[in-house]
């Protein structure tokens, strides 16, 4: 009878196309996580065909099954402790060399398997002709033809698996990869020791696949057995077999196996791969003469950069408007509605002016993520990474490194962790330590607030150029710590460059979905509870001495608007001596309160910076999340938009603090630099397994912000008291 629910996981290469067949069989039906007690992203989708629910579960992207990463061992285990129905492997078919490697792993596991054999139309345009069906036969697993860009064998392959679970496929069979004479005499030898003195062990897993990890010397197996009860005599038996095989070849096992492995994948290919009698010019080589000349490579990069972050801008200006208008909407409606009192009050200057002061910005936040999905959908993303080798090697690192800085665009979290893709602890840490300056995208909509407010005419290219100047700053601390306390080379590497592909409109809607999702998640939670928060510590204590009688002069004022004959002129100068007023009083309750108190305490710290006392407690709550900055502004710069100028609530009020352009740029500058947020904090002290290294990240981060905005206001201040402004 047929099963009802199969669990089916999805293994493969990065650049394999993985994501992009994870996404065509889930669509939006994917929820992301982590795996439990790891950092490793997990994502998870449902698929309903003919009558069967496949829950879909996308393995991190490895190149094998060893244990030397957090993303190999989350596969391995998931495979062999989860047990799923089917394991499914994504192979690119225009570069199966190494694609293979993976899949003889997995044969070696003895688990029910299907090739999705993904970008078949590429390898024909390379000129490749490969039988499938003959590979298919070699390797007992059934391969399905796929195109996952367009959606192409998706069902044949939902299809597949449901035969390969219910034991119809007529191909699956299970082969063992034969590694010559003397190592198999070993491995049968390691077999025998493992069922007869760990006869458990030998159960739970395979024994050829456990006696080929014993030759290899696998440290996660070795422990695990070292556990069980007579591990110990298997253990000095895979020592002596390993001994043995280095004295036979003057190699290491795990040596011979790999080699063995690859003559496995060469022979097939032989009888299975033929080159057509007229080969295609690879398009992917021809289109990187251009991208990655060594003359017009840097130049091209830097503009995809600038036209990404102008488009952030542009096209989020729009959106974001009819965003403002109804988050207007709202407060007017809740004003009219809500009775008077302390509940109205924090609604309306609490939760609406911070929470709404932010969720404006995520069309901005869209858009950025977008673009960066762009980049990395079509391959060029790996050749920023090649481009940026010869600067990088300025910060002691190597390119392989860019791509946790441009991750660090959109988010530092996510671009930390992926810093352990790097083999060397020195350049994981140096890594780490710079990629807070990597501005992520929870800083944007303070510069798309503040450029905006200034700069007006040329907030796009201020914001590119703040962008430029966290990456010079990068460049000139990487070089400051590769001379002090990182001395030494970069690890030498071989950076793949996929070939290039054309994303699907779905794959990036459906990145720009997540990214939007999490984004109003933190409005929700986080910037919702930190407006409050920071709306009554400015609201109380009510009870405050103030400098003279508020009530008193408006009462006065309102008293002479009442009068009769008051001229048009004079009723206009009466209505904004009263709003003087108002404003005056709200000043000085709001300095009295105790959000008041706070950033006055901090205030003679930023004061040389030429910030006042409201942007200091702005800086301090973006220690949370750098959302809550803007938020925090929200509530404490309460004013409403300026029609003549056509300025938002916020902007006017921006306008009237007495901020100056250059304070403007020294503040952008400030947030750039300074402190992560708590979160990207916890993931350094995790990555770096050092509470050191993560208080070492606060210290020079702020005293380096300090001292670049410090630079900027009196430089860009002379400049600018010089000219005039």
């Amino acid at each position: 009878m047929a099963s009802k629910h199969i669990t089916m996981a999805l293994a493969g290469n990065p650049n394999a196309g993985k994501t992009t067949i994870f996404n065509q069989l889930t669509g939006a039906r994917q929820k992301v996580g982590n795996w439990a007690g790891v950092t490793v992203e997990k994502k998870e989708g449902v698929r309903e065909h003919k009558g069967i629910q496949f829950t879909v579960v996308d393995l991190p992207g490895i190149y094998s099954l060893t244990a030397y990463s957090m993303e190999e061992v989350v596969s391995r285990d998931f495979i062999l402790k989860e047990h799923p129905d089917v394991v499914v492997a994504v192979l690119d078919a225009s570069n199966l060399e190494r694609n293979l490697y993976l899949a003889c792993q997995l044969i070696e596991l003895n688990i029910r398997l299907v090739f999705a054999m993904n970008m078949v139309d590429m390898a024909k345009d390379k000129g490749l002709l490969i039988d499938y069906e003959q590979l298919a036969r070699l390797l007992g697993v059934p391969i399905v033809q796929t195109v996952g860009t367009k959606g192409i064998g998706i069902e044949e392959l939902l299809d597949k698996v449901r035969e390969v679970v219910e034991g119809a496929d007529s191909v699956s069979r299970h082969i063992h990869i034969n590694y010559g004479p003397e190592i198999e005499e070993e491995i049968q030898t390691i077999k025998g020791v493992l069922k007869g003195k760990t006869p458990e062990f030998a159960a739970r897993y395979y024994p050829r696949w456990s006696a080929i990890k014993l030759l290899e010397n696998d440290p996660l197996v070795i422990k695990e057995l070292a556990s069980c009860p007579k591990g110990d005599m298997v253990l000095k038996q895979a020592e002596a077999s390993r001994t043995h095989i280095k004295e036979l070849f003057e190699d290491e096992a795990d040596v011979i196996i790999t080699e063995a492995r690859y003559g496995f994948i060469s022979g097939a290919l032989k009888e299975t791969v033929k080159l057509s009698a007229v080969a295609k010019r690879d398009m992917s080589y021809e289109i990187d003469r251009v991208l990655t000349n060594r003359l017009l490579g840097l130049p091209i990069l830097l503009f995809f950069m600038y036209l990404l972050f102008q488009s952030t801008f542009i096209l989020g200006e729009y959106p974001q408007s009819w965003i403002e208008a109804g988050v207007a909407f709202i407060a007017d409606v809740m004003g009219h509605v809500l009775p008077d009192g302390l509940a109205k009050e924090m609604i309306i200057d609490g939760v609406i002016s911070g929470v709404g002061g932010v969720v404006v910005f995520l069309p901005n936040i869209v858009i950025l993520f977008m673009g960066i999905s762009l980049l990395e959908d079509t391959g060029y993303m790996a050749r920023a990474a090649f481009l940026m080798d010869r600067v990088m090697h300025l910060l002691g690192l190597h390119g392989k490194s860019f791509i946790p800085f441009v991750m660090g665009f959109g988010c530092n979290v996510s671009a930390i962790m992926a810093a352990r893709t790097l083999e060397s602890r020195r350049d994981r840490i140096l890594t780490i330590l710079l990629n807070p300056l990597m501005s992520c995208s929870a800083r944007l909509p303070v510069y798309v607030l503040v450029a905006g407010t200034f700069f007006p005419k040329h907030a796009g290219n201020i914001i590119f150029g703040i962008y430029l100047l966290g990456v010079g700053i990068a460049v000139l601390m990487g070089r400051i710590f590769s001379k002090t306390i990182f001395r030494g080379e970069a690890t030498p590497f071989v950076m793949e460059l996929p070939p290039y592909r054309m994303p699907t409109f779905k794959g990036l809607i459906i990145h720009a979905w997540d990214k939007a999702k999490a984004y109003l998640q933190k409005m929700g939670g986080v910037v919702l509870v930190f407006s409050v928060i920071i709306w009554f510590l400015g609201a109380f204590p009510k009870d405050v001495p103030l400098s003279m009688d508020y009530e008193a002069a408006k009462a006065t004022l309102e008293e002479r608007l009442a009068q009769s004959g008051l001229s048009e002129e004079d009723s206009r100068a009466v209505k904004e001596e009263i709003a003087n007023i108002e404003q005056k009083e709200a000043a000085e309750r709001l300095q009295a309160s105790y959000i008041g108190r706070i950033g006055q305490a901090i205030e003679p710290v930023i004061r040389p910076l030429g910030f006042d006392w409201k942007l200091g407690v702005s800086l301090l709550t973006g220690f949370v999340a750098k959302e809550v900055v803007v938020s925090t502004m929200g509530v404490l710069y309460q004013a409403k938009a300026n029609e003549e100028e056509d300025l938002s609530g916020l902007q006017a009020a921006l306008k009237k603090s007495g901020m100056t352009p250059v304070t403007a740029l020294a503040f952008m500058a400030f947030v750039l630099i300074y402190v992560p947020c708590m979160v990207t904090i916890v993931t350094i002290w995790r990555e770096t397994g050092s509470l050191g290294w993560a208080g070492f990240a606060i210290s020079y981060l702020i005293v380096l912000a300090w001292i670049v905005a410090f630079g900027i206001q009196k430089i860009g201040g002379g400049i600018y008291g010089f000219v005039g402004g």
